[in-house]
């Protein structure tokens, strides 16, 4: 029988709970089907996705490519347990060991057990119980990533897992040090030499680091960031995990974010673009060092559903979709049609304190006055004016991510340069719609 969108709603909100929010006062929209870059809701109004759902949809809605592949793959074995060996299991961790260059895969449902699993692998493969991360960082939210992450979301699971050590971010817009990128001698890495040094060098297994921030404001670092940050985890031989679950696989117009920066991890941990949400899966890619130490030592991880043969289809259906439509090549083509937009405005909107963005991953930052960068809401809070221009975006169909004082700008890889100015637009018209209320 047919249903009412508001049937549909209630029905969702009287049986199911909704993720990082309250219950009585969430208010989500019926989603229907999607093709591309947009989605239509139950009332039939027809959205653009200006975040890639939650920055995941990289090759957006409705991909025939993955969807017959997935269906292909549930005609011929739907699932395999985690100790058998498939075709695509072990196609896929062939090609992740070459976009990445790296070893070995251990495959996961999401970004959270990957990261969990990463550091359960570095503490036995280094014998050490510290894990180095970022306070503005997010790892996912079981009680090992949730432990690691720094921001607000871990304050009701602490005391959390023990032996997490948090360092400052590369944020240099808000830079802790009090310095500009030009004057800086990178305090942002050299301070953490010091905390490793009062740490214990020997108790530290790794440093866990988004290759670019995500969640916690699109922290794009100083080009010799992670070049610096490597030789210095090399020198007291501690294990880099680079965290790519938002920013890997196309986002910034690489495999990995930090490809740009010329280094290698030890360790990888990817989910959303590895499939595109279209299946879930996560991985944790390893070295060839940590690959020959579990031949002969136990790998203290396993999951059900880990290697599931149409998660693993589905994700190198994506990867070659990448390949084949030359998506990169479109990030990085919109990507800068994308930062000239952000940097005009940043000059033209008072409500616009920074802009950041890497390939097709950015956000604008709200400030109340430039000079002072007073954020335009509290960290862990919002504002009538950010509220204002959440509802403004709402009312033109126009779905995104915003985050106390942030709004994302994270489309599907496949975007054209004609819809990503029809949503910009629309974002241009919410700003100056912030500015009248700052007037």
């Amino acid at each position: 029988m047919d249903r009412s969108s508001a049937e549909i709603i209630k029905e969702n909100r009287d049986y199911t709970l909704f993720p990082w929010a309250v219950q009585g006062s969430y208010s989500p929209i019926h989603l229907v089907r999607g093709e591309g870059v947009w989605f239509w809701d139950g009332e039939g109004n027809k959205w653009l996705d200006l975040c890639s759902q939650l920055i995941n949809l990289n090759i957006g809605h409705g991909n025939r490519k993955v969807i017959e592949a997935i269906k292909r793959q549930a005609d011929a074995l739907c699932f395999a347990g985690p100790g058998f060996a498939t075709e695509p299991r072990g196609r896929l961790g062939k090609k992740l060991a070459e976009v990445t260059g790296l070893a070995k895969a251990f495959y996961t449902l999401g970004g959270t057990e990957a990261n969990e699993s990463a550091m359960k692998i570095a503490r036995t493969y280094t014998g050490r119980p510290k894990i180095i991360t970022r306070y503005r960082s997010y790892h996912g939210d079981t009680m090992g990533s949730m432990s690691a992450g720094g921001d607000y979301r871990r304050w009701p699971v602490e005391p959390g897992v023990p032996g997490m050590v948090r360092v400052f971010d590369p944020y240099c817009y808000r830079c802790p040090f009090g310095k500009t990128v030009d004057s800086c001698a990178r305090e942002c890495v050299s301070h953490i030499e010091e905390v490793i040094q009062l740490e214990g060098p020997h108790r530290i297994a790794a440093m866990l680091a988004e290759g670019i921030t995500g969640t916690n404001g699109v922290l794009v670092p100083p080009d010799d960031y992670f070049p610096r940050l490597r030789a210095l985890l090399d020198k007291y031989g501690i294990l880099l995990i680079d965290d790519e679950v938002m920013a890997g696989f196309g986002r910034t117009g690489k495999w990995l974010a930090t490809q740009h920066y010329g280094i290698k991890p030890d360790i990888v941990t990817c989910a959303k673009g590895l499939t595109s949400g279209y299946m879930p899966l996560g991985a944790v890619i390893v070295s060839q060092e940590i690959a020959d130490y579990l031949e002969t030592n136990m790998l203290w991880t396993g999951l059900t559903f880990s290697g599931h043969p149409v998660s693993c289809a589905a994700a190198l259906a994506t990867l070659e979709f990448y390949e084949e439509a030359e998506v990169f090549a479109n990030v990085e083509e919109q990507g800068a049609h994308l930062g000239r937009r952000l940097e005009s405005m940043k000059e033209r909107y008072a409500c616009v304190g920074d802009v950041r963005y890497k390939g097709l991953f950015s956000m604008i930052e709200f400030v109340r006055d430039k000079a002072s960068k007073e954020p335009l809401a509290p960290y862990a809070g919002t504002s009538p004016e950010m509220a204002a221009f959440a509802a403004y975006l709402r009312s033109r169909y126009v779905h995104t991510y915003l985050r106390f004082n942030v709004c994302f700008v994270a489309p599907p890889l496949i975007i054209t340069r004609d819809e990503l100015d029809y949503g910009l637009d629309i974002v241009e018209e919410g700003l100056a719609e912030v500015d009248k209320l700052l007037a």
